[in-house]
């Protein structure tokens, strides 16, 4: 994965507060289930693997303050593709400047107004327009806040505890998944989730919705422009692909269960099996068209 060393980047949508001891702890509220699925039951290790889709309902503000990390390598400085050098942590804003740059164009040309969705980076604990949230829940959208939530030692997590093989690309897949919820949200979609455990359960068409429009992202992801019209993401190999793909996979639930229970329980799938990430992944990454992402109607999924 290559970025542009001349493209300005824009940090208006990011916001660090990594350090800055912005949760109550303790988890989420009762009666708070994420958007990918439910948490009761599961052992932890599956709550901190899931790529969960967002907590709907109430429990928190939907303005919550911001302290900004002003510590050095914190996000914000990150204003050049050449800050990467000093900071390999810009590429998270690379990510998030691209994805919200490809939306904020492709949904007014289908004729719906786009929002932006800040990304708050975070670590250990933080508050939410969903409520307290802690670093167990992995990256997450919030409807009534409109954010992406990311605590960066996810990635980690990823690679050591589920084998994924991780990688630029591997995170800015995760990114765009949650960005893909975004989308879900502006649209109404998720207000269609009633069933949230089942191999066929509403939880788990929008989780691989999610994973289609992470993909359409990816077709333009190389032609996503910045404001002065320069490409922020200059070039995706085939093992960045790979990786991507090998990350959707690694966070499959029949992949979890086996190594978490050391069996496969379809009836509390959440997310989708790997082949199913896989598949509606590299379906958005095939066709970069979001009509090819109607998991709702498909059958088999």
């Amino acid at each position: 994965m290559k970025f542009n060393p001349d493209a300005d980047l824009d940090t208006s949508g990011v916001e660090d507060t990594r350090g800055s001891g912005g949760g109550r702890g303790g988890g989420l509220p009762g009666g708070m289930i994420p958007v990918g699925g439910g948490i009761g039951g599961i052992i932890l290790l599956v709550v901190i693997l899931l790529l969960t889709g967002g907590l709907p309902g109430g429990g928190g503000s939907a303005d919550q303050p911001v302290t900004q990390n002003t510590a050095p390598g914190n996000l914000s400085s990150c204003k050049k593709g050449t800050d990467l050098q000093a900071n390999s942590n810009c590429r998270f804003v690379f990510y998030q400047n691209s994805i919200e740059s490809f939306w904020a164009a492709e949904l007014p040309r289908r004729g719906k107004k786009y929002t932006r969705a800040p990304m708050r980076v975070f670590d250990g604990s933080v508050n939410t327009g969903c409520g307290p949230a802690t670093s167990a829940v992995g990256p997450f959208y919030c409807p009534p806040d409109m954010r992406v939530y990311l605590d960066l030692g996810f990635f980690q997590t990823l690679q050591s505890d589920l084998g994924a093989r991780g990688g630029e690309f591997a995170e800015a897949y995760v990114v765009a998944h949650e960005y893909g919820h975004h989308i879900q949200n502006l649209y109404g979609i998720l207000d269609r989730i009633k069933t949230r455990n089942g191999p066929t359960s509403d939880s788990v068409r929008s989780e691989l919705q999610a994973d289609c429009l992470a993909g359409i992202w990816t077709n333009h992801a190389t032609t996503v422009p910045n404001k002065s019209g320069q490409p922020l993401i200059t070039e995706l190999s085939e093992d960045d692909i790979a990786r991507g793909l090998d990350a959707a996979a690694s966070v499959g639930d029949d992949r979890i269960q086996q190594k978490t229970q050391g069996q496969v329980t379809p009836e509390s799938f959440s997310h989708g099996t790997a082949a199913q990430r896989m598949k509606w992944f590299q379906k958005g990454m095939d066709t970069g068209d979001m009509t090819a992402c109607d998991t709702w109607s498909a059958n088999p999924l």
